[in-house]
């Protein structure tokens, strides 16, 4: 009889105490059968990234069915809706689940990492030789190690390290898997994954699709049926979204004045920018910096 595994938002993921985690960032599951039945549809709010050690799975992702079996990863981005998780009754799983902040933080720099999860989000089910997937066991070994080192006055800064560490490694699996599907890319998919990059590297300055759309030498019209065609949404979806993370982490993570932000951002006025932020995230920029 197959039994089911459960995958909610990222505080309820913690609530269970299953596993290490470090703060409202990172949560280790050494193993994610013994998480509570799912009863209804959720929509994540973090990654998840696990390694079937075992047996097999099968989940809906936004209507449509996966399967796990021994040796896949799976990677499951935010605002994925899973439903359906059975497992066979030897299945066994460990994996990790990332806040979408800290994932952010941790690869905020490193522009093809962004790029190679981006291609997981839409192929989240990948096989691993034997060498990829000890490496992974390795990777996680060290973590589940380091999480509960918490008296190093570095700690978090270390696991942030040793995060990235391993989305390197993941990547070039992902990297790996793209290199094979390369020539059956779609226009589509060519076209998106140009715009996220341009996205992530020039949000904080530019946020009209139409400006995207000159710099890859298509209309803006058919930039946004590309976008959609991939990914659901629309390119003013996406743009708000990474410039809403920046804005986030400018906020939390800089000393400089909201004045002095806005100016960083190219919004015309401060009250501009606070109107944007709050619409986005539902509270004004000096909420959120308090907060």
């Amino acid at each position: 009889m197959d039994k089911k595994i459960a995958l909610s938002d990222f505080e309820k993921v913690k609530q269970w105490g299953t596993s290490a985690s470090l703060n409202d960032d990172l949560i280790l599951l050494s193993d994610v059968t013994n998480l509570p039945q799912m009863t209804e549809p959720r929509r994540l709010n973090f990654i998840v990234i696990g390694l079937c050690q075992k047996g097999s799975a099968r989940y809906m992702l936004d209507t449509e069915e996966k399967i796990i079996n021994q040796g896949d990863i799976i990677i499951v981005s935010d605002r994925h809706v899973v439903d359906h998780v059975t497992s066979s009754d030897d299945f066994e799983c460990v994996g990790m689940a990332l806040s979408m902040k800290f994932f952010y933080e941790v690869i905020r720099e490193v522009s093809d990492i962004s790029a190679l999860f981006l291609y997981s989000r839409y192929h989240p089910v990948m096989s691993l030789s034997e060498q990829e997937q000890q490496m992974f066991h390795d990777d996680f070994k060290i973590l589940n190690k380091k999480i509960t080192e918490t008296q190093n006055h570095f700690h978090k800064e270390l696991m942030r390290t040793l995060i990235l560490a391993m989305f390197y490694d993941l990547s070039n699996i992902i990297y790996r898997a793209q290199s094979i599907k390369e020539d059956h890319q779609t226009r589509s998919d060519i076209i998106f994954t140009r715009f996220i990059r341009l996205v992530e590297e020039n949000c904080r300055q530019q946020r009209r699709v139409s400006w995207y759309a000159q710099q890859m030498n298509i209309t803006p019209k058919y930039l946004s049926q590309s976008v959609r065609n991939v990914s659901g949404r629309t390119p003013n979806t996406w743009i708000d979204n990474y410039v809403t993370l920046e804005l986030r982490l400018a906020l939390k993570n800089s000393t400089k004045s909201i004045k002095e932000i806005t100016l960083d951002f190219n919004f015309p006025n401060q009250s501009f920018m606070g109107k944007y932020f709050k619409e986005h995230t539902g509270m004004s920029p000096s909420d959120y910096r308090k907060n």
